[in-house]
């Protein structure tokens, strides 16, 4: 499903779009054996109230976007971690069109792959079986995609019975190409034009490492 609305919705913060975000998975799809992966930081909010709602396990996956040296906010790739292992994606448009060199884009990669390490020090993996399981990844928008195009290709190597992305905002390109990848694709709301996913959100502030540690430790404990 991609959101009808042509107008931006405005959500008061991430909880409040975790809450809608979950009332329309309930109407719009049967979810068996559910298992929701946040991608942090924002995700996670988001996602604690899919999970809350579905009655289903929260964890994390790992997911770094390879910024365009200069322009760190489009994404050239991204790399992702289940467990302990990692997938990459590349948008070779981008990195054809902007004639990215190989050196710039694995020097890129290295620099994520050390943050996407560091971070899996800080959050531990969560010990959850996914394979037949109907996962849904959660973030709190989609620009480009490719971060969640990263996420759903490492969920694919774990064979679950379905991937749901589900999104409170998002591009209706990044949209439409995930619907190609995913099996489901829930996004509440796609505004044209599209500038960013902080303009769904009247507070969008960044969340830290601790508090997303909370998040997960309050859907665990």
């Amino acid at each position: 499903m991609i959101g009808r609305r042509k107008t931006a919705t405005r959500y008061a913060n991430r909880t409040v779009a975790g809450r809608a975000l979950a009332d329309a998975l309930v109407r719009e799809t049967v979810v068996e054996k559910p298992v929701v992966l946040a991608l942090p930081r924002g995700g996670a909010p988001v996602a604690a109230e899919v999970a809350v709602r579905l009655n289903a396990p929260l964890g994390v996956i790992l997911v770094r976007k390879i910024g365009v040296p200069g322009r760190s906010e489009l994404a050239m790739g991204a790399l992702a971690m289940v467990g302990e292992e990692i997938s990459e994606f590349r948008n070779d448009e981008i990195i054809n069109g902007l004639r990215i060199s190989s050196q710039a884009f694995d020097a890129a990669r290295h620099r994520e792959r050390l943050e996407l390490e560091r971070r899996a020090s800080i959050f531990p993996s969560a010990d959850l079986d996914i394979a037949d399981a109907t996962v849904i990844l959660v973030d709190d928008g989609l620009a480009t995609g490719s971060t969640m195009l990263a996420a759903v290709a490492a969920v694919r190597t774990h064979a679950p019975a379905m991937v749901v992305v589900a999104v409170p905002v998002g591009a209706r390109q990044a949209v439409q190409v995930l619907r190609s990848v995913a099996d489901f694709v829930l996004c509440l709301s796609t505004p044209e034009p599209f500038i960013a996913v902080g303009g769904a959100y009247e507070d969008f502030r960044q969340l830290s490492d601790e508090e997303v540690l909370t998040i997960l430790e309050k859907r665990t404990s």
